[in-house]
């Protein structure tokens, strides 16, 4: 069995895989400052009712957390064949940027996952606290993308900015045309990230060419969505595949 881990800004993600089949997974607040005993024992509930882990492939963009997880993982995975995607792990994928460390390791684990079941070139995009967008290359290399303010961090800057108002529940409302200001907002963020996202998509393809898929992930995708034109996947899982990916990639040789 193996336990995927991807540590994002706002939530952490686990996923158990029976070989290429997910069986389980879990989505849990991820908090900065927690200690590596804490998360111990986080994971240790999780996973109390679950067959044996035999491996485990972890990504992080929460620096913080990855040094909490390192003796964490030392010390209660010490047994198990464990892969860091980190610089100099391999994943397949070159990174054809101006910095390639400066490159999320989720996105890198997004990119192997996506060209590895749609081919390429396609398009990732990923709804989390940013939204992103990563371009895949025919030959599955990582060329860039885009970055912008999630869902929830803009409709947070929002309320605590704007005295009259506030959150609202994410869907879609009756009409784009909002007649009270709870509608109008769902109406500004529904459609404006959806808008969002398919002209991004629209000027990348103008640049790139056809994509064999444009497909979304992340813990916000399902908001969006249903109003874009442009997204033709949703694979919510998709970065505990390219961590199960990398994982194979990297195990030693011999284990099962």
């Amino acid at each position: 069995m193996l336990l995927t881990v991807d540590v994002g800004n706002t939530n952490t993600v686990l996923g158990l895989f029976d070989g290429d089949h997910l069986i389980d997974s879990w989505r849990i607040t991820t908090h900065a400052r927690a200690t590596g005993d804490e998360m111990a024992l986080t994971f240790r509930g999780l996973l109390s009712s679950q067959p044996k882990v035999t491996g485990l492939a972890l990504c992080s963009t929460v620096p913080s957390v990855l040094h909490e997880l390192r003796p964490m993982i030392a010390s209660f995975f010490h047994d198990i064949p464990v892969v860091i995607v980190e610089p100099g792990t391999k994943t397949g994928v070159p990174i054809l940027t101006d910095n390639p460390k400066e490159v999320g390791s989720d996105r890198i684990v997004n990119t192997l996952a996506a060209h590895h079941q749609f081919g390429g070139p396609c398009l990732v995009v990923d709804f989390g606290t940013s939204t992103n967008l990563d371009v895949v290359s025919k030959n599955g290399e990582f060329l860039g993308g885009a970055l912008a303010p999630g869902i929830d961090i803009s409709l947070d800057a929002l309320a605590n900015r704007a005295a009259q108002l506030r959150k609202v529940e994410m869907v879609r409302p009756r009409s784009p045309i909002g007649k009270n200001t709870v509608e109008a907002l769902q109406s500004g963020a529904v459609y404006g990230f959806a808008g969002q996202v398919d002209g991004l998509v629209d000027r990348i393809i103008e640049e790139i060419g056809p994509v064999t898929a444009v497909v979304a992930t992340g813990g916000l995708a399902s908001v969006v969505i249903g109003e874009s034109e442009t997204i033709t996947h949703h694979d919510p899982n998709l970065t505990l595949t390219g961590l199960r990916l990398v994982f194979e990639r990297n195990r030693p040789q011999g284990e099962a």
